[in-house]
């Protein structure tokens, strides 16, 4: 019996070196890979609640008359305010999936799941609405109506927020040593 004792506990420790390595490994990405996925991913929503935006999602409507190829089929701009969420969706989704291996980490972490949940509801709806205008070349008060609306809702707390999560990013950048261009 002593004999299928052993090689029982010595599976189950190497089962279970293995279940903490791989553990430890997922927890503590290289700095300047959880930096990436969970601080410099939100440059792709720094346009948030301002005037840059709507024009990018207006401009997906934009036909010219002389290039045949410019010729819109009406969903451009909900097209592209649905790329732009499935992106978000998808950061989001790699955000949660990091690891935690110290409190600025976890900080950071949180921040930046804070940002992308305050921001993905407003695309699914107001700019989906607006991208929705946008596509059945409504009138521009219309449409102006929705962006001052977003702005006023939700721009100061947007603008909280990011603050947040970019002051909490160039101190970790720095403990690090990640080079980045803050500009």
């Amino acid at each position: 019996m002593i004999h299928t004792i052993k090689p029982f506990l010595s599976k189950l420790a190497v089962a279970a070196a293995l279940t903490l390595t791989f553990t430890l490994q997922s927890c503590n990405e290289a700095p300047d890979k959880f930096f990436g996925i969970a601080v410099l991913n939100t440059n792709t929503i720094s346009d948030f609640g301002t005037p840059i935006l709507a024009k990018h999602i207006d401009d997906e409507t934009t036909e010219f008359p002389d290039i045949p190829s410019s010729k819109k089929k009406g969903d451009e701009a909900v097209q592209y305010v649905a790329r732009n969420l499935s992106y978000m969706e998808k950061s989001l989704k790699d955000i949660k999936a990091l690891g935690e291996g110290g409190d600025d980490r976890k900080e950071i972490k949180a921040q930046s799941i804070a940002l992308y949940e305050y921001v993905i509801p407003v695309y699914k709806n107001e700019y989906t609405a607006y991208a929705k205008l946008c596509d059945t070349k409504a009138p521009q008060e219309q449409k102006d109506e929705i962006i001052k609306s977003i702005a006023q809702k939700y721009n100061a707390e947007f603008e909280r927020k990011y603050g947040q999560l970019l002051a909490s990013g160039k101190t970790f950048a720095d403990k690090h040593g990640i080079n980045v261009d803050w500009k």
